[in-house]
């Protein structure tokens, strides 16, 4: 018998959503996005996504690709060394970071910066030091973290406590956990961003997570280019299709897409400290 036709996705279009998203983590200064980066970002807009926190993994790369975005109001910055180049975080890395975020307005946070034992391709102790490192430099910055954990909950959660995160403003990156983690977190005054594996039908215990956690403390992102959610899992993500993680959500709570999608946007730029945009014609031509 011939195969059966699969049904298209739906673009992310379909979802119709206003203009009040934000994406709170994404890598598109990353080579995945240099044939349509700019195609991708205008569609993001169509979509209702208002902003995009690029996030550079290092200051390397973002002396490198921070002018990518110069005509990009809607995009603001994070950077940090990420676990898994623990092996950057020289005294001259951190020294360039300080610079960096003294002299750019547009860097709102630390990170992503923690722990990650899941590829373990960096001494622990290494990692370790060099997340202390960035949280002290956050800390005298006056500005947020943006935490990466996999597989390191126990040890994240004490080195934050010994820095005397508890209470202060943090937020924990592609958050994958159960109830029992997201509750802890939420107890020490953090917020949570969800990713697209919330979509995955599997995800049962992120999925009554995200019940749990108290809308005003939830941010979305889309990761990208990794993480796409349902319906577009194991292709390449891209900031557009963070509606898909909001109408997730949106049914795992039984609310409306359109409140999860306005709140959580409200929740980034009030995290970020984001300045109102001001958008012209020009800015997008």
């Amino acid at each position: 018998m011939p195969k059966k036709n699969k049904a298209p996705r739906p673009e992310p279009e379909t979802l119709t959503l206003p203009p009040s998203g934000v994406d709170s983590h994404a890598h598109l200064d990353l080579v995945d996005f240099d044939p349509d980066r700019e195609e991708l970002m205008d569609r993001a807009r169509a979509c209702g996504v208002a902003r995009t926190g690029n996030v550079f993994l290092g200051p390397e790369a973002y002396q490198k690709n921070r002018a990518m975005f110069a005509h990009r109001p809607e995009v603001f910055f994070l950077l940090g060394i990420h676990p898994g180049n623990a092996d950057q975080g020289t005294d001259e890395a951190l020294d360039a970071m300080r610079r960096a975020f003294g002299a750019d307005p547009r860097l709102r946070a630390v990170g992503e910066i923690g722990l990650d034992y899941y590829w373990d391709d960096h001494p622990r102790d290494l990692q370790e030091r060099v997340f202390r490192q960035q949280l002290k430099l956050a800390a005298s910055l006056g500005l947020p973290p943006v935490i990466h954990c996999r597989d390191a909950f126990a040890d994240t959660l004490r080195v934050l406590l010994d820095e005397g995160y508890s209470g202060r403003t943090l937020l924990w990156h592609c958050f994958g956990g159960d109830e029992e983690q997201a509750r802890t977190l939420l107890d020490h005054g953090w917020h949570l961003s969800i990713p697209g594996p919330v979509s995955y039908a599997k995800n049962e215990a992120l999925a009554r997570a995200v019940a749990a956690i108290p809308l005003e403390r939830m941010l979305l992102e889309t990761d990208c280019p990794y993480l796409a959610a349902e319906p577009w899992r194991g292709k390449r993500n891209h900031p557009a299709l963070l509606g898909f993680t909001a109408l997730s959500v949106a049914r795992i709570r039984n609310t409306s897409v359109d409140e999860v999608w306005s709140a959580t946007g409200r929740n980034a730029c009030a995290f970020f400290g984001l300045p109102k945009l001001s958008l012209k014609p020009e800015d997008h031509a």
